[in-house]
């Protein structure tokens, strides 16, 4: 297992306990008192450390290189009847936006959100989960198939940004990102989204527009990430932790600014640590959304979105 700078307390903890262990097997040596009192001091670092997290940390759990992303989840929820589809119709298949059609239960799903690799091999091929614009035309299309069939749409969210090339901006980046909010503003189908990992920028919110938007504990949802912002205001990627608690991007932030709906618990020490405990959270969440949702007529749903959106950035003098 990985750890992250601010986890090197744990990791420790962890590497005495397991020597105490071993030596207990290895040797008649009674370690039983030694072992349980690093068990309780590990406990209270862990909970020292992970009910007092900054938003830097919060950025770098979302970043866990062992962090569940789009595909696991989507293939926890469906247990084996995910069928992926592919192409915009138009360019290419984008291997950084994946979608298809899947199960919770008895209940059929459009599932779309963007895929991040998980080594240097898989993260070329996924593009680092920077979607180009037909990734974006692809899951247009998608949701679409499923507003045609009245299939609830899932949006999973989990990008650094939408790619920035020079062929992506030729082939309509802006316009791609634009037309899908468009879209999604007035789908005639459910729509549910969860940020499980980072949301940046216009290439989260590409498909990030739903009746019911919910972010993970440890993830972060903003214009910008705090490492471009900090090299922006102080040219400079070593202020990305004051950067990073300024943009009030943790889900927390965005719940008291009512930009989502609501807050998904993590299992403790991040989703990483209980990867199955994690995907039984989220399934339960889409489920709860999508009993709420589905009393709602076509005109109900569409006119709650459209007013949800229209009410964000309201101020009185």
């Amino acid at each position: 297992m990985e750890y992250l700078e601010f986890e090197k307390p744990i990791q420790e903890l962890e590497e005495q306990l397991t020597k105490c262990l071993a030596i207990g097997k290895e040797s008649d040596i009674d370690v039983t008192e030694t072992c349980e009192q690093i068990e309780k001091k590990l406990e209270e670092v862990k909970k020292d450390i992970y009910k007092n997290l900054t938003a830097w940390q919060r950025v770098q759990l979302s970043r866990h290189p062992s962090r569940p992303y789009t595909l696991d989840f989507i293939r926890a929820f469906t247990k084996g009847t995910f069928m992926e589809l592919h192409g915009d119709r138009t360019v290419k298949d984008d291997k950084a936006m994946v979608g298809g059609l899947g199960k919770i239960g008895d209940q059929s799903y459009m599932f779309i959100g963007q895929q991040k690799g998980f080594n240097t091999k898989t993260r070329q091929y996924r593009n680092f989960g920077m979607a180009n614009p037909e990734g974006y035309r692809k899951a247009l299309r998608l949701m679409k198939m499923a507003e045609k069939f009245n299939i609830p749409v899932v949006t999973l969210l989990d990008t650094p940004g939408a790619y920035p090339g020079l062929e992506a901006e030729e082939r309509g980046q802006g316009e791609a990102i634009a037309r899908n909010i468009f879209e999604m503003s007035r789908l005639k189908t459910p729509i549910i989204t969860v940020v499980i990992g980072e949301g940046a920028s216009g290439g989260a919110l590409g498909i990030g527009v739903g009746d019911r938007v919910y972010m993970m504990e440890n993830t972060w949802y903003s214009v910008i990430s705090p490492e471009s912002c900090s090299s922006i205001l102080w040219r400079s990627w070593e202020y990305k932790e004051q950067a990073a608690e300024a943009l009030k991007l943790t889900a927390k932030d965005m719940k008291k600014l009512g930009l989502i709906d609501g807050i998904i618990k993590e299992p403790f020490g991040g989703a990483h640590s209980n990867r199955e405990e994690a995907f039984k959270i989220v399934e339960k969440q889409i489920e709860k959304a999508y009993e709420e949702l589905k009393a709602l007529s076509t005109e109900e749903l569409v006119k709650q979105r459209m007013d949800k959106y229209a009410a964000m950035g309201e101020f009185k003098d």
